[in-house]
């Protein structure tokens, strides 16, 4: 895993990964509310989302929580990854709020819905971005960027047996 401040002097803004979250979503309720109120969820929402990416190549875990950026630049494909798990997070925050509990109502032109209806929808979205992260996870793990920007599969590494590791793994005789 590569150390972020050893790594490189650029660095994400936790900003920027809120931008592509919000970009995603459409919520009145950040509209309503004060900027720092905002950016306290986005921020709770990030945290919460961080521990869902499992194998990171770079430590995404340090942070510089006084300057609101990661001490490290991340991929586009670090951030959509850290953007799913922010939506599944987000929804768990709609799952638990009270006015989920209460029914609600639909603008005139449609009818009214229940709560049953509303919370099953809510969670089926939620495991519709939960399995989005994880196959963004896959694929993240399967390439990696060459030097000369084209992606290369890491599988050959991911199937080599590994020193000193408990188990086989099928290495394909070779027919030269």
């Amino acid at each position: 895993m590569t150390n972020c401040e050893n790594a490189t002097p650029e660095y994400t803004t936790f900003q920027e990964v809120y931008d592509a979250f919000l970009s995603g979503i459409t919520d009145d309720m950040f509209m309503e509310l004060t900027k720092e109120d905002t950016q306290e969820i986005l921020e709770e929402l990030l945290m919460a989302a961080l521990p869902h990416f499992e194998f990171p190549r770079q430590d995404i875990f340090n942070v510089d929580t006084a300057n609101k950026r990661f001490k490290c630049l991340l991929t586009a494909e670090e951030v959509r990854i850290i953007r799913s798990y922010m939506v599944v997070e987000w929804i768990n925050y709609q799952l638990a709020s009270i006015e989920n509990v209460r029914q609600k109502y639909s603008g005139s032109d449609f009818s009214f819905t229940s709560q049953a209806s509303h919370i099953g929808k809510l969670i089926s979205l939620r495991q519709t971005y939960r399995d989005e992260g994880f196959k963004l996870q896959r694929l993240y793990k399967r390439r990696r960027r060459a030097d000369n920007g084209s992606y290369v599969s890491t599988m050959r590494t991911i199937m080599q047996k590994q020193p000193g590791k408990l188990g086989d793994v099928h290495e394909p005789k070779s027919y030269n």
